[in-house]
């Protein structure tokens, strides 16, 4: 496969960050196999987090093919950008044509990038996991590559501002050791066990974040386990409910709107 965009997006993306003053640690890059696939679980904070995560698989020479919604490759400026990366898109109501281009992707090599929470999470804490990453990695026969991200929801988040300036906000990314997927095991048992790795991971993450709010006012990047004014996971669920029954209702309407022109 021709690697045309990729290098160049990364290129151009590290120059932003710098601008940005963005301070990254990454630990875990020697668990990123240096050939053969992988999948990458990775848990969801901010909406820049594919393009921070990728940057811990770059120490092996491997670059990450993430999925991501489809909206993301139809639009006019990221759609070519995402195509030309070889990114994954991914259609929720028609999921199965995506899990086979990720399960075809790893057995031929790749290393794919996979947010199991499916959605960004508010509270900053483990949302619960879907066993897509589990299934595919079974099934194409490759491990999975635990992976957290923290900080990154100081750049842009759900319900916050965008912050694309000179933040200076520290962002570390870590990869724990491969977890090999026993295909002879409940799918939803090994997500299970996925989930718990990756929790112990986040919380070292943390405790080793060199940051800390500035004032009570930017405590909102914070869990309320850590003593910041994140909604607590209880609180979060009922926003995505709600954020869900509007989407529907909105889509209903626009459904509407149509069927009357």
């Amino acid at each position: 496969m021709a690697e045309l965009v990729y290098p160049s997006i990364i290129t151009l993306a590290r120059g932003v960050f710098a601008l940005q003053g963005l301070r990254f640690t990454v630990r875990g890059a020697e668990h990123v196999p240096r050939t053969g696939g992988a999948v990458m679980a990775v848990n969801h904070v901010g909406y820049m987090d594919f393009t921070y995560a990728g940057l811990a698989a770059r120490p092996a020479g491997r670059l990450v093919r993430f999925m991501a919604k489809k909206e993301v490759f139809v639009h006019r400026v990221s759609g070519p950008l995402m195509r030309g990366m070889h990114h994954i898109p991914v259609d929720r109501e028609a999921g199965a044509g995506s899990y086979r281009d990720a399960v075809e992707a790893l057995r031929a090599g790749e290393i794919v990038g996979v947010f199991p929470e499916a959605t960004i999470s508010r509270s900053f804490e483990l949302k619960d996991f879907k066993a897509g990453a589990v299934r595919m990695a079974a099934e194409a026969g490759v491990p999975v590559l635990p992976t957290v991200i923290w900080g990154s929801q100081r750049v842009w988040t759900k319900a916050h501002p965008k912050r694309l300036g000179r933040s200076k906000a520290a962002i570390s990314i870590t990869v724990g050791e491969p977890f090999p997927v026993d295909p002879a095991v409940d799918p939803v048992a090994e997500t299970g066990r996925l989930r718990d790795r990756m929790e112990q991971l986040l919380r070292e993450a943390q405790e080793a974040y060199p940051d800390r709010p500035a004032s009570e006012s930017d405590a909102w990047w914070q869990p309320t386990r850590l003593g910041g004014s994140a909604p607590t996971p209880e609180e979060a669920l009922a926003l995505d409910r709600q954020e869900r029954r509007e989407r529907i209702d909105a889509a209903k309407q626009k459904r509407d709107r149509r069927s009357q022109a």
